[in-house]
């Protein structure tokens, strides 16, 4: 089940991958990439543990250097101009980069200084910043002090200190707790909204299926899927219809009308595969009008990103949020 196409590198694409290739001694990490990011949306790439998704961020952000491949980002060719590419870019890694040793206010004007901004104006960057991201009261706290949200909100505003037209998100938000994940789904979709292009690597299926306009899915350094989330749900079998009745009656003559639905007598119900469209939903409707028969509950069931990924990698699904 492959639907990956080749992008072309047109320049209305803020990333553009065709045949990226990068192997580590013998082991073959990426085996072919391709991708196509159009500006202000958000990819996300899904995939298990090694299977190429931080490896990509690397190489594409030129902090590995790929084996094969025409790769641009933000219109500039990422092997012959570097410079241009990470003048462009921004990268939150999956560790934070803070020194916690410091001040949050301090890790700001430290990153300030590193773009070369005048004082003035890197102070004003600075407040806008902590404020942003509602942090001007742990302002003048050191970094160690912070909860997992906190620093990662600070990662992020250090990662804007340069007005990236770009960002690269590697497993964001993993290790926070769900009302710290939502929080960063906030800003992520604050940043797209303000024309920044966004690559997110996640483990979280809802991470992808909240945030990412299409998503990728890797799997043994493999581009084995590629579509919107409601694209990849669609191509997973198992969808269905599930009918309850409150008699016995009822239910043995919707039976007989819907010859190809699955039985649970003891329920009272009926399973009828669908892909859960308005077409095949009126067609159950019609069947049961036909035979007089009301159902007592109608319930639609379309397969969820959870069975995307087993079908596409058979492995168990990756991580999912959890309350804490």
């Amino acid at each position: 089940m492959n639907t990956t196409h080749s992008p072309g590198l047109g320049p209305d694409l803020a990333i553009a991958v065709e045949g990226l290739r990068k192997s580590y001694g013998e082991h073959t990490v990426l085996d072919g990439i391709d991708l196509a990011v159009p500006a202000g949306t958000v990819y996300g790439l899904l995939g298990p543990n090694g299977a190429g998704k931080t490896t990509v961020v690397r190489v594409l952000s030129t902090l590995a250097r790929a084996d094969a491949g025409r790769l641009r980002v933000a219109g500039h060719d990422v092997a012959d101009e570097p410079d241009l590419v990470r003048a462009a870019i921004g990268v939150t890694g999956q560790f934070s980069a803070v020194d916690n040793l410091i001040t949050g206010e301090e890790n700001l004007r430290l990153m300030t200084d590193l773009h070369h901004l005048p004082r003035q104006e890197g102070r004003r960057v600075t407040a806008e910043l902590l404020e942003r991201f509602e942090l001007t009261e742990a302002a003048r706290k050191p970094a160690a002090t912070y909860s997992g949200g906190m620093r990662r909100r600070l990662d992020i505003a250090m990662t804007l200190v340069g007005r990236p037209r770009i960002i690269f998100l590697d497993e964001p938000t993993t290790g926070l707790d769900p009302r710290s994940r939502h929080t960063m789904w906030g800003i992520v979709r604050a940043l797209v909204a303000d024309g920044v292009t966004v690559l997110l690597t996640t483990q979280y299926l809802e991470e992808a299926d909240q945030l990412a306009d299409r998503i990728g899915v890797l799997n043994g350094g493999r581009l084995v899927a590629e579509g919107s989330a409601e694209e990849l749900k669609r191509q997973v079998p198992g969808g269905h219809v599930r009918l309850r009745f409150a008699d016995p009656a009822g239910y043995e003559r919707a039976a007989a009308a819907l010859t190809g639905a699955a039985r649970d007598d003891a329920a009272l119900t009926l399973r009828i595969p669908s892909d859960g469209g308005q077409r095949e939903l009126r067609a159950v409707l019609d069947w049961l009008d036909a035979a007089d028969v009301e159902a007592a509950e109608l319930t639609v069931h379309t397969p969820d990103l959870d069975d995307v990924f087993m079908a596409l990698t058979g492995q168990p699904e990756p991580r999912q949020e959890t309350t804490r």
